[in-house]
């Protein structure tokens, strides 16, 4: 089997596993012309498991921390999600400090350069209420995922469907000792679309943890 089709289908395995712990897909604000113009002005296309769990679900928290925006809604949207993180992200002088090697995300996954929102650079696509920030690395070919979390970095060479799978299940995705896992079904909760807004959580189906 071509390295691509063991990808699609790995991929595909995955997603099944994440979509089964988050319940039925909502897509309520699903609209493949806010993903083109999305993809048209970042210059790149967003992972496609990305872009399905984001259509089922966002705006969203997932498991009381994770949080998902989508390309089509005025509050939380994606596309002004990345573009303020990769300003904030932009504006750190990496160069000025004093990083361990084991700090320094260009040693640790051999970049040549640390650049944000670039065709070879990071694109933050999610993140937590815990300070965790999931970068999509575009220059590859197969996914890339490198998470910074606090002062440390974690790669996944993987889906995002599979890395949020692992996620949900308790392994450590953005760095040693970080699973937040939480045993019971998994919490969702819709972010509010107005100031007034106080969305409840409901639940995924059981999975039996």
């Amino acid at each position: 089997m071509p390295e691509a089709d063991i990808i699609e289908e790995l991929m595909t395995d995955y997603l099944a596993a994440a979509m089964a712990m988050l319940g039925p897909a909502q897509n309520r604000h699903a609209d493949p012309a806010a993903w083109d113009r999305l993809h048209a002005e970042l210059g790149i296309q967003l992972l496609p498991d990305y872009r399905i769990v984001v259509d089922a679900f966002a705006p969203i928290q997932i498991n009381g921390h994770l949080y998902l925006s989508h390309p089509a809604t005025e509050r939380w949207n994606l596309g002004q999600h990345i573009r303020g993180e990769i300003q904030a992200w932009s504006e750190v002088p990496w160069d000025d400090l004093d990083l361990d090697a084991d700090e320094d995300p260009r040693l640790l996954f051999g970049l040549d350069e640390l650049s944000f929102g670039t065709h070879n650079g990071l694109w933050p696509i999610a993140g937590t209420d815990r300070g965790e920030t999931i970068f999509l690395h575009a220059a590859t070919d197969t996914p890339r995922l490198l998470v910074n979390y606090d002062e440390t970095w974690a790669e996944h060479r993987m889906s995002f469907a599979e890395w949020l799978y692992r996620y949900l299940i308790g392994e450590d995705m953005t760095g040693p000792n970080s699973a937040a896992f939480y045993p019971g079904p998994v919490q969702l909760r819709r972010l509010p679309m107005s100031a007034d807004e106080r969305p409840e959580p409901w639940y995924g189906p059981d999975r039996g943890m």
